[in-house]
């Protein structure tokens, strides 16, 4: 039986003698380079203990020998997770304790920190720093450049990735080797990758759409990958020359646009530019597309299924929407146990070769939100419109109830960010005496300019029902999000919880 995605993703660089990895300093390394580099790896934590099904948990910064790290887990038949570089002991100390892994794979510089914690949950310490040092690399020394994968079919586990924990303890999603390639397979088909391509990667790695999209599409068609550790204005500038593609997070484009660099010249060459992660403002959309001539494509996915939807690549890519579902994925509005019409706004539900297996240890919590019949449900609100275009309205607990009625953030939101002077908003609900919860507005100003709570709220006299309006307004600098760019409205409502108290 043949290793799924090892041999899609990685078998095939075997034979690359092209670049596979273009690095900051103008460095490359080839497929088959890259593959030894793989292999080495493999071997080493193979003597390490290593066998197929193990997990190995890695918290490390992001480098060509870190996404190695994903091959040789993939060859194998181990479970990759990959944990978020900010976490802190504390946390990483849950995900430890939760998925048991074999091997703990840190950066040298925060050992003396994890290297207790791991010890707690039984998982062996080695090191990977940011440079491409450490213990491991010094384990993979000299050991053979090939490697023989372990076999593992589509339903086997792949990978485990933690959602974000925004309400309650994260929860391990199951991917296996079936839903990462098929999710692969049709994004690349539908974005038309080929091996000419060479994509803009400034991601983290140890997230869905810098990992199993990005990577594994790039891996899977030939292309090469401009690899960044980071997102730095100025290095995406000066590498975008040598790319045809790039994906990104809003706050991406906002910072390209917000250098006077970022011309229709720079861009005359770019074949596609791709965001998820988070909503992509209208705004932004259509300043880019002023800027630079092109439209972004926007698309939706979330920890346990990767991409569901996408713009399309050839016809409209409508601002505000999220495209149509993949091909081979199934989407239906959910209310109240049926199928909403056309238009009318409700629970997205998906089901597809995309959808994981499951939460890792928490059965009851797998019952909840994936049905007997393979439907997921996201927990994310949205509709699907005249045209079959999906919208994203936002996720069922930032849903404000307020005098019994239900107010719908993303609507207010959209008014508020019209307003000038405003840059950005969220719109969230918190606790009033009289109706239960009340619509509350977060409001960041664009530089420069001076808000008015009082005066921006006036705008909306005239377009929102009464019960839709905010019945206040802060100011804040900046809105805190996640690392992916997300808005933590859950640190919000905890900000503003007691301004309406008695």
């Amino acid at each position: 039986m043949p290793n799924t995605l090892f041999d899609a993703l990685f078998a095939p660089l075997r034979h690359r003698d092209s670049p596979f990895l273009i690095l900051p300093d103008g460095a490359t390394i080839s497929g088959a380079d890259f593959l030894a580099m793989v292999a080495r790896q493999a071997h080493a934590l193979r003597a390490a203990g290593l066998e197929p099904g193990d997990r190995i948990a890695v918290q490390i910064a992001k480098s060509p020998q870190a996404l190695a790290v994903y091959g040789a887990a993939v060859a194998l038949g181990a479970i990759f997770l990959p944990l978020n570089t900010a976490y802190t002991a504390e946390e990483v100390g849950y995900f430890l304790g939760n998925a048991t892994p074999k091997i703990f794979l840190c950066d040298s510089a925060k050992l003396a920190a994890l290297a207790p914690v791991a010890a707690v949950h039984g998982a062996q310490v080695m090191t990977l720093d940011a440079d491409g040092t450490g213990s491991l690399t010094t384990a993979a020394a000299g050991l053979p450049a090939t490697i023989t994968p372990v076999d593992r079919g589509p339903d086997d586990l792949a990978a485990f990735l933690y959602t974000s924990g925004t309400t309650g303890r994260s929860k391990g999603a199951m991917l296996t080797h079936g839903n990462l390639l098929s999710n692969a397979e049709v994004l690349a088909d539908l974005w038309r990758f080929t091996a000419e391509d060479v994509l803009l990667h400034a991601l983290p790695i140890f997230h869905t759409h810098g990992l199993f999209v990005a990577s594994n599409i790039s891996l899977l068609t030939g292309g090469a990958m401009i690899f960044l550790p980071g997102f730095d204005a100025a290095t995406v500038l000066r590498m975008m020359p040598r790319a045809t593609a790039m994906m990104g997070v809003p706050t991406f484009y906002t910072r390209l646009l917000d250098s006077a660099a970022f011309t229709r010249d720079l861009t005359a060459h770019m074949r596609l530019f791709v965001s998820g992660s988070a909503p992509l403002l209208a705004e932004t959309h259509l300043a880019f597309e002023a800027r630079c001539g092109h439209r972004i494509l926007e698309r939706y996915g979330m920890t346990e299924t990767n991409m569901n939807t996408s713009n399309p690549y050839d016809g409209d890519r409508r601002a505000g929407t999220v495209g149509f579902p993949l091909p081979g994925v199934e989407l239906r509005i959910m209310a109240d146990g049926q199928e909403v019409a056309p238009g009318a706004v409700g629970v997205i539900e998906v089901r597809g070769p995309n959808v994981f297996k499951g939460y890792w240890q928490m059965p009851e919590k797998t019952r909840e939100e994936l049905r007997a019949d393979g439907w997921f449900i996201t927990g994310d609100l949205g509709c699907v419109d005249a045209d079959g275009y999906v919208q994203i309205v936002g996720r069922q607990k930032d849903l404000v109830i307020s005098g019994g009625f239900n107010v719908y953030p993303k609507e207010v939101e959209l008014l508020l960010d019209a307003v000038p002077g405003v840059l950005e908003t969220a719109v969230i609900g918190v606790p009033h005496p009289d109706f239960g919860e009340a619509v509350f507005a977060v409001l960041v100003p664009k530089p420069g300019a001076t808000l008015e709570a009082e005066a921006c709220l006036a705008q909306l006299h005239d377009r929102l029902a009464r019960y839709k309006q905010p019945k206040a307004a802060a100011i804040l600098p900046d809105l805190p999000r996640n690392t992916m760019g997300k808005v933590r409205k859950n640190l919000l409502r905890e900000q503003f919880k007691g301004w309406f108290a008695v």
